[in-house]
């Protein structure tokens, strides 16, 4: 019970930490924001984070291991798809990816923001080889190049659409993004089996699953 109970506080202050770096931005967050939204004393927040920065680490963490993989499809360029699609309806809905979406785009002197492009990278790096060893993908493409591009394009129009929302509209933009990418890289006999319609990240959401390591934490 009382390993429960600290599990169900660390998430606590790590969605009430989100909040407030989704809110203000990480430079402008105080400690004692984070404390009033999640109602916990200093050495309750203490006890779990060792300060401000790990916080953000653990939000910047997040990013990656609060995506559920997607469930197995006919062609895995599918599910390299659906890893997107999933992660950006979650991004919609959810303030904690949301917030590690903020941080990582937040140009922050002396803190790490890495580890959520590593992950992503090397996560579709390994679908799109696959997709690659099974012939779905033209020869010339490179699965760790064409991953770099894809977290690289995805980074940068998720910037654009903060910037403009309301005018612009994050998962109409993604999928747009996945059709032109598609066309350049999957033969064609496979391009048109391929699902990009709207509301594909919602529905491929209900059959995912959560990689070994999460779903054990």
């Amino acid at each position: 019970m009382k390993q429960d109970r600290a599990i169900r506080t660390r998430r606590l202050i790590l969605e009430a930490a989100a909040a407030v770096f989704d809110e203000k931005g990480y430079q402008a967050a105080k400690l004692t924001d984070i404390l009033e939204r999640a109602q916990l004393t200093k050495g309750a927040l203490y006890f779990h984070f060792a300060g401000k920065e790990a916080l953000a680490h653990a939000v910047l963490d997040a990013q990656v291991s609060d995506t559920p993989v997607p469930a197995p499809q006919q062609y895995k360029v599918q599910e390299y798809v659906d890893m997107g699609m999933i992660y950006t309806h979650l991004l919609v809905n959810d303030p904690l990816l949301r917030a590690s979406a903020r941080l990582s785009l937040e140009q922050i002197p002396g803190l790490n923001r890495s580890s959520p492009y590593v992950e992503w990278v090397e996560r579709n790096t390994r679908v799109l080889a696959e997709a690659k060893g099974r012939g779905e993908l033209l020869l010339h493409v490179d699965p760790a190049e064409t991953a770099r591009i894809t977290v690289g394009a995805y980074g940068g129009m998720n910037a654009m659409v903060s910037t403009l929302t309301p005018q612009l509209d994050l998962q109409h933009e993604i999928l747009a993004l996945y059709r032109h990418l598609l066309a350049g890289i999957v033969v064609p006999a496979v391009l048109p089996e391929l699902d990009v319609s709207p509301g594909r990240g919602a529905h491929v959401l209900a059959e995912a699953v959560l990689e070994p390591a999460v779903a054990a934490s």
